[in-house]
């Protein structure tokens, strides 16, 4: 998995002396991310990954607003860890578990039992910020992950800039694409169509888009109801 354009902890930002990395765009995300979190995770009770946890500042947060999910963290980069580690040291949660080392672009990755607790099926898999700074493989890595690992009623929430219908939802993002592109061809921002096709092949589809500030999306990604689901609910209806 490709690092970040600016690697955190790289980014002239104060680092504490425990290890612990501040990302600006934590702040300006956080409250807009958590309220949608909070709609989709309301009255429900499981294991949740954040797949690429980056500083560790989003799940900490996450793991303080939903006492009763337990929150696994996940990073390839060895700076990022120790910061998630440090940020949940900080926290002092019963219920954040310690990073592991995940790499997306691993089609067979998987998640670790954490000092003896092991997740079941995933309630839910969260990714911010991530698929666009990183060659698609990863995108195909974290899509057939998640179609193998969440649980029946589980889905998939990623948030970030993303291309519909083939078009940059604003100038800001066009121009962030080109610099992406420019810093590596492997990377850019991403069009939903792609990632649609993506979950189709596992087992997934797209139920809903949900417009964020700076011109940023969630996209949510539950099971595909089988082929014919709908005429049979129907019949049964008549």
């Amino acid at each position: 998995m490709a690092e970040f354009v600016v690697e955190f902890g790289k980014d002239g930002r104060r680092v504490e002396p425990d290890g612990r990395l501040d990302a600006a765009a934590f702040h300006r995300n956080d409250e807009p991310i958590r309220a949608v979190l909070a709609r989709l995770l309301a009255g429900r009770q499981g294991d949740v990954l954040e797949a690429g946890s980056g500083t560790g500042q989003h799940i900490a947060a996450l793991a303080r607003e939903h006492p009763d999910i337990a929150w696994w963290p996940s990073d390839v980069n060895d700076q990022h860890l120790k910061s998630i580690a440090a940020w949940r040291a900080h926290a002092g949660l019963p219920n954040l578990r310690s990073p592991q080392r995940i790499d997306l672009a691993d089609p067979a990755w998987s998640i670790a039992s954490v000092e003896g607790a092991a997740p079941g099926p995933l309630l839910a898999i969260f990714c911010a910020n991530v698929v666009h700074i990183a060659p698609w493989r990863v995108a195909e890595g974290l899509l057939a992950g998640a179609g193998r690992l969440l649980r029946q009623d589980g889905m998939l929430v990623l948030y970030g800039p993303f291309k519909q219908d083939g078009k940059h939802t604003a100038l800001s993002n066009a121009v962030f694409d080109t610099s992406l592109r420019d810093a590596n061809p492997e990377w850019g921002v991403r069009d939903v169509a792609d990632l649609e096709r993506l979950a189709a092949g596992a087992g997934l589809a797209l139920s809903e888009i949900v417009e964020m500030p700076a011109n940023n999306l969630i996209l949510v990604f539950v099971r595909a109801k089988p082929a014919g689901a709908h005429a049979a609910a129907g019949a049964a209806a008549g």
